[in-house]
């Protein structure tokens, strides 16, 4: 790429924009910008089955439904973060939110974080489609650099972003303090010259024909994605 001391040069660079669209729709979801009264009732009453969702949260678990709601309305007009509510298209309930933050137009990187998946939203195609759907928006926006960033302790997380095809960048130690407990952060991205072999996966995977009649998987995401992978989680 004819790099030097100082970088390979980027020719023709521009900023992307800053996102990002209302809705955003696929076969199996549709991503809607977090609205308090058309999102809140839903998302706390499937968010109601699981505390544990909240562990790795900087907020939450909310008692009630006034809580919640009161938390939506001061997330809902941010830009950054920008939230999205995650509307399962087979039941037309909403079962997740995630957003974009550390939005860096200028240096061509944003994140997604705050992914919050109630019980009956994960480990399903919307969930997965939901991610690809916000990934793809980022490259085909024009960033480089899509950041997933998680506690160092939530194995959850760490596995769904290798099985997303981002890779592994290292630990930051005594990144933060979360309701009053230490925070090491595991680092994971992908760049835009890996969009179209992710895009290609997220598509084979998410084929209906991937799925037998019981709606269980032929082939597992994380088999098409392993191989893009840069590095590998040693956690």
């Amino acid at each position: 790429m004819g790099e030097d001391r100082t970088g390979w040069p980027v020719p023709g660079w521009m900023p992307p924009p800053r996102p990002g669209p209302a809705v955003m729709t696929g076969r199996w979801v549709r991503l809607e910008r977090l609205d308090p009264a058309a999102h809140a009732a839903d998302l706390h009453r499937a968010n109601s089955a699981d505390a544990a969702i909240w562990d790795y949260l900087p907020y939450g678990p909310f008692a009630d439904l006034a809580g919640y709601a009161a938390w939506a309305q001061t997330m809902a007009p941010l830009a950054d973060p920008m939230f999205y509510a995650m509307r399962d298209l087979a039941t037309g309930h909403c079962g997740g939110v995630a957003s974009y933050l550390r939005i860096a137009p200028e240096a061509g990187t944003i994140e997604v974080g705050h992914i919050n998946l109630a019980a009956q939203m994960q480990r399903t195609p919307a969930a997965t489609e939901a991610m690809a759907l916000m990934m793809g928006w980022a490259f085909a926006a024009g960033y480089r650099r899509y950041e997933w960033k998680c506690n160092a302790l939530n194995a959850r997380s760490r596995r769904a972003a290798e099985r997303l095809g981002l890779s592994y960048e290292g630990v930051f130690r005594q990144a933060a303090v979360i309701k009053g407990r230490n925070r090491d952060t595991a680092w994971f991205a992908a760049i835009d010259s890996e969009w179209p072999a992710l895009t290609a996966a997220f598509a084979a995977w998410l084929d209906p024909d991937n799925f037998d009649a019981a709606g269980r998987q032929r082939r597992a995401l994380s088999a098409l994605t392993a191989p893009l992978l840069v590095t590998r989680d040693p956690g």
